[in-house]
């Protein structure tokens, strides 16, 4: 049986975070940027040590009127110091808990912008190499991110299993319809082709390779529990589990 990786974006204010963190591998917790408190990262944190479940910090511009998914003209200097400021809240909190922070995934914009914009991904890496190299950086494969990163960070490539992309392996805009996948039956066949022929299908265009190791499958999609359960239903019949500690 092949196991899979899935993470999910936790930590934002959504209803279902207990029975999502039942579900996945990994969960990035929003850490003041975007979404998040002291409260609700030390809450998160419990949930994923109940569970068995990776942390990861869920960073972002600092931008909670935008839930940041605004891209923001900032110094890198500030955007540095916000980033770090934001890893070491999450950091602290799961280390008095007796847990460890396994990675860090870019959030929103920040996350889209550090796929062709050196600068800010360099920023990004920076932020994470003030904690030293042992935090895993996610990151998209080819983006200029994850080519910065190597040999400095470990990175982890991702793939999205609720949304569609575009022919030059950037995601669909969400402000373009169907940029989010919500039907679970498209789903399980968008995850299945990734991780069978490695393979992703575009919304438009033909086909282009991926070697993505992790999938994630956002926390605030309406029905997101629903689909991790079809999912976890499903895929045994194929030969593959999500993997779980």
């Amino acid at each position: 049986m092949k196991k899979i990786h899935i993470n999910c974006d936790l930590g934002e204010g959504g209803e279902h975070e207990k029975e999502l963190m039942a579900l996945i591998s990994a969960c990035n917790i929003a850490c003041g940027g975007h979404a998040g408190t002291l409260e609700t990262m030390q809450h998160t944190v419990d949930l994923a040590m109940e569970h068995g479940v990776e942390i990861g910090a869920h960073p972002s511009y600092p931008d909670k009127e935008n839930f940041g998914r605004v891209s923001i003209d900032m110094e890198q200097k500030e955007l540095k110091r916000s980033l770090v400021a934001q890893i070491m809240g999450l950091k602290q909190i799961t280390e008095a808990e007796g847990a460890v922070l396994t990675h860090v995934k870019p959030h929103g914009a920040l996350y889209n912008d550090a796929h062709s914009n050196a600068e800010v991904a360099q920023t990004i890496i920076d932020a994470i190499l003030e904690f030293g190299d042992d935090l895993v950086l996610y990151a998209a494969e080819g983006s200029v991110i994850s080519e910065l990163a190597k040999g400095k960070l470990k990175v982890r490539y991702e793939a999205f299993a609720d949304r569609n992309y575009n022919a030059d392996g950037t995601l669909v805009s969400r402000k373009e319809s169907g940029a989010v996948i919500t039907k679970k039956e498209q789903v399980l066949d968008h995850l299945f082709s990734m991780i069978s022929i490695g393979k992703i299908t575009p919304q438009k265009g033909q086909n282009f390779d991926t070697l993505a190791t992790t999938f994630c499958l956002h926390g605030d999609t309406p029905n997101s529990v629903e689909i991790l359960q079809y999912l976890h239903r499903e895929l045994p019949s194929r030969n593959v589990e999500i993997y779980k500690a």
